[in-house]
């Protein structure tokens, strides 16, 4: 999904938001439902096995790319021994992803310099398109984040409000921001790119911008 990452971790699997252009869901229930992870599909399971892996020094792992690992349907439990594996890879970076970020909020403390937090922030409007928690209360969790690496992932990105959008994502103060189209034909409200424009000119004085999924789009390159 990122350009920078080398590797992904899956030891959780599964999401309940039900987005309805997700990807993940869509290769669980299809390309990959003959693999022994995804034989249910895309229900959240925890694999006790994966805590075995090893990672090099340098390595930039997505943990949980096909899955929320903060969804409020995942027990601490799982959550706790994901975060205390990383700690025996402190030359590593893990980067974390979630739609409910909210949750970082319970284990704060365990949080290393090596841990990047990201939350999904498509829009700051509201559409209905996920049972995620709605965009502005995303947000307000990653805003009052304090001490933390911090990211924002805006993909796929979805027709918004470039005055209050742009001060959210200054707000939050994230280290980079990775911005895509949806290319997988879902009919989302997309914005037009004069917009997407506007809100890169205003965030990337501050902010380091990864554009991605843009193979329609080419007219956003130079902004990389």
């Amino acid at each position: 999904m990122f350009p920078f990452v080398k590797k992904t971790w899956n030891p959780v699997i599964g999401c309940q938001h039900n987005c309805i252009y997700c990807w993940a869901r869509r290769m669980a229930e299809g390309r990959l439902k003959h693999h022994p992870k995804y034989r249910d599909g895309f229900k959240p399971k925890f694999f006790q096995d994966e805590l075995n892996v090893k990672f090099k020094d340098g390595d930039f792992v997505f943990v949980v790319d096909m899955g929320d690992l903060f969804g409020e349907w995942v027990p601490e439990e799982w959550i706790v021994k994901v975060i205390e594996k990383t700690y025996e890879f402190p030359n590593t970076t893990f980067l974390f992803l979630t739609k409910n970020p909210l949750r970082y909020h319970e284990f704060l403390d365990m949080f290393r310099d090596n841990h990047i937090l990201g939350a999904t922030i498509e829009t700051n409007r509201d559409y209905k398109v996920t049972k995620a928690p709605p965009p502005e209360e995303r947000y307000e969790a990653m805003k009052s984040l304090k001490g933390v690496r911090k990211f924002v992932s805006i993909e796929p990105i979805m027709d918004f409000d470039v005055d209050v959008f742009s001060r959210w994502i200054l707000d939050i103060m994230p280290e980079f921001v990775c911005i895509g189209y949806d290319n997988w034909g879902n009919k989302l409200p997309e914005p037009p790119f004069e917009k997407v424009r506007d809100l890169i000119e205003r965030i990337n004085v501050f902010i380091r911008i990864y554009l991605k999924k843009l193979q329609y789009h080419t007219t956003l390159l130079k902004y990389i």
